[in-house]
């Protein structure tokens, strides 16, 4: 089967991408795509009539970092300092005091140089390749964590940062009630969906929920490049199922529950240390796992989801799980319905027809 870019494209209107989430987070809308019944419009509030008891919510509770730095580093010119300003984008960790970094302008940074954010914070240049840096911070663990902070914005995705700056409502708006492991550069966003009276209702329900780790990276906004889809490779992300989860969700299968990923990192997760009999084991390390059309699902059973950009490895995913036909049959009434898109946007629950 020949996938190209072109299978996975959609028209979107430049008015239905969100810049801002809703308030409460739970009033967001919530589009239910079910086999193949009629699609429904719902709120995600409406997830406590959706889903059944027995049935469990994986979720991801890694912690975005305020990623996104402005400094400025000084080079002796021979007549005085010369300062230039560098925007930096830390992507992933690099040894215990260092990060991969996105820098602009690039060109403007060299290898030795000390980039200085603030009073507190400062980070030399170890590496530079021709796309990106390595970054030697001048602290580590909390004195780090507190200093970035201070001195750090989050890293919007592309599509909200070029209209509007991140400011300190997205510090709360883009962080899921239950993060708690640092190191993500970008929100599992389905997550974002969920307040305290929405989870304690889910349970009342007899809604089960485990807690994952995905440390999502920068390279989920990466755009695919190459036109035969399957020849695409992903980018790598650090994860971990603990025994506890582990042990939740293998109890669930064997008592007949449904096991519903929150976010399309959940999945991934989830997916790659899945046996082919359906178990989980606990688990940790990087995965590049790539999920198109043909994949067989091991674990998933549902998903819940927001709208994903037209191209994107993204699209393939939820095209494998739904089939590419429905997915853009559910993205045609998504937009005629004028759902909001993307990162702040609404989301949706989907369910594979029955194998």
């Amino acid at each position: 089967m020949t996938l190209t870019l072109a299978d996975f494209d959609f028209s979107l209107p430049e008015e239905l991408i969100a810049t801002r989430p809703v308030s409460p987070r739970s009033s967001a809308r919530l589009l239910v795509a079910d086999g193949i019944a009629a699609i429904r419009d719902r709120h995600v509030t409406d997830l406590v009539d959706e889903l059944r008891p027995g049935d469990r919510l994986v979720l991801n509770n890694t912690k975005v970092i305020p990623a996104r730095l402005f400094g400025a580093r000084t080079r002796d010119a021979g007549q005085g300092p010369v300062t230039a300003k560098v925007e930096v984008t830390l992507t992933e960790p690099a040894f215990k005091s260092g990060w991969w970094a996105l820098a602009k302008p690039l060109r403007k940074v060299a290898e030795a140089e000390r980039i200085v954010f603030s009073d507190n914070l400062s980070a030399d240049v170890a590496e530079k390749t021709a796309d990106r840096l390595r970054l030697e911070f001048n602290l580590i663990g909390e004195d780090f964590d507190d200093a970035l902070a201070e001195a750090g914005a989050m890293p919007l995705p592309p599509y909200i940062a070029g209209k509007r700056p991140a400011d300190e409502r997205d510090k709360d708006d883009y962080q899921t009630i239950f993060a708690r492991h640092s190191g993500a550069v970008a929100a599992p966003t389905a997550s974002l969906h969920f307040d305290e009276p929405l989870l304690a209702a889910l349970r009342a329900r007899g809604v089960e929920m485990s807690f994952v780790t995905l440390h999502v990276g920068a390279g989920t906004f990466l755009p695919v490049k190459v036109d035969d889809v399957t020849t695409h490779k992903m980018h790598a992300e650090w994860g971990e199922i603990p025994e506890r989860a582990a042990a939740e969700i293998n109890a669930t299968r064997a008592a007949g529950g449904r096991i519903i990923p929150v976010g399309t990192t959940a999945l991934r997760l989830i997916e790659t240390a899945a046996q082919a009999d359906g178990t989980i084991p606990a688990w940790e390390g990087d995965t590049d796992i790539f999920i198109y059309p043909g994949y067989r699902f091991k674990i998933t059973d549902a998903l819940m989801t927001n709208f994903h950009l037209p191209k994107s490895t993204l699209m393939m995913l939820v095209s494998a799980l739904m089939g590419r036909e429905r997915v853009m049959e559910i993205y045609a009434h998504a937009v005629a319905e004028k759902y909001r898109f993307f990162s702040y946007g609404d989301s949706s629950l989907l369910v594979p027809p029955r194998r």
